[in-house]
């Protein structure tokens, strides 16, 4: 569990929030809702908000301070339930039928510190159709009073008769500056910071994932490749074809991402400036620009959105950045 259970440490998402709460203190709040939206902005923890005010009853929950409170932070409470999917293999993650079939049995029972039980179910999208379906009749006729909180980041992977049944509220990308505050209350250095910020594509977990991985050095890679694409021969090429298929999936796609986001900020250049991703790099980008159409820079994009699809349809790794680089370089 998170350390403190308080609204005011919820960074961004001022709208949704505010809805939560009004539905919280008028007894509104449906019981399954759907928090979608990007992995790391903050869905997870705003479910365990929305349980520990639940569980809390309080006219201003949580308080933090109530038994309720209390037992929730230190992972004690008995009616709250947390699910989240099992590793089978190197990759796959699910969520299968006997983990609700063991929340359904718990719930089925009379809560024990509140006046009703919670649960919180992580990555949603994992749970296998037999586990989707099982679910679905607990939403359609709950025992008792329990509520159901999903959090998703890949919402079209949800059963459509899961969706039915649940009120959806979505989690937009959070700002740079949000991100930036964000890593300073956690000890990242200001520069550092600001940089991680506007590599993150709105994703907090994403930014303290490059910062624990030294993304940002990925993503200096990514630009002396597009800069000086130009000037690389044949076997340069399937030289740095090499290297990068041998990153770890996640770290290549990384890779990809920083490239688009390079060439987004050669289109607002183009365009006339305005905010870049990496205004640090704005004279390096003016003068990789120079007989550069606005079209070419569009086609440079579609190259690396189809290199993205690719990898991340398990292709070749190595074929996927050969064939990415020298088409940029033909085009």
């Amino acid at each position: 569990m998170a350390e403190t259970l308080l609204w005011q440490d919820v960074l961004g998402h001022e709208g949704n929030i505010k809805r939560l709460r009004i539905m919280l203190r008028g007894g509104r709040l449906p019981h399954a809702l759907l928090f979608s939206g990007l992995m790391g902005v903050g869905k997870r923890k705003i479910a365990r908000l929305v349980a520990a005010a639940l569980l809390c009853g309080k006219e201003e929950a949580p308080c933090g301070e109530c038994p309720s409170c209390r037992a929730l932070l230190s992972g004690t409470h008995p009616d709250y339930i947390e699910c989240a999917p099992e590793s089978r293999g190197k990759s796959t993650r699910v969520i299968r039928i006997d983990a609700v079939r063991e929340i359904e049995q718990k719930v089925a029972r009379k809560p024990l510190l509140s006046r009703r039980f919670v649960v919180v179910m992580d990555e949603a999208d994992t749970m296998n159709e037999a586990a989707a379906n099982s679910l679905l009749k607990t939403l359609e006729e709950p025992s008792g009073e329990v509520f159901f909180l999903l959090v998703t980041a890949r919402r079209a992977a949800l059963l459509p008769t899961i969706l039915s049944r649940v009120r959806e509220m979505h989690f937009g990308a959070l700002s740079p500056d949000v991100i930036e505050r964000a890593l300073l209350m956690r000890g990242i250095a200001a520069e550092k910071a600001r940089a991680l910020a506007r590599t993150a594509d709105g994703s907090l977990g994403h930014a303290l994932l490059l910062n624990e991985e030294d993304g940002l050095q990925l993503a200096e890679d990514a630009a002396r490749t597009l800069f000086f694409l130009r000037t690389l021969d044949m076997f340069k090429i399937w030289v740095k074809a090499e290297e990068l298929g041998r990153l770890p999936r996640e770290r290549a796609e990384d890779w990809l991402l920083a490239l688009a986001r390079l060439l987004r900020d050669m289109l607002a250049l183009h365009a006339g400036g305005g905010v870049l991703f990496h205004e640090e790099k704005r004279s390096e980008m003016a003068n990789a620009l120079v007989g550069f159409s606005e079209d070419r820079v569009f086609s440079q994009i579609s190259l690396v959105q189809e290199a993205l699809k690719r990898l991340r349809s398990n292709a070749s790794q190595r074929l996927i950045f050969e064939g990415l680089l020298l088409r940029m370089q033909e085009a």
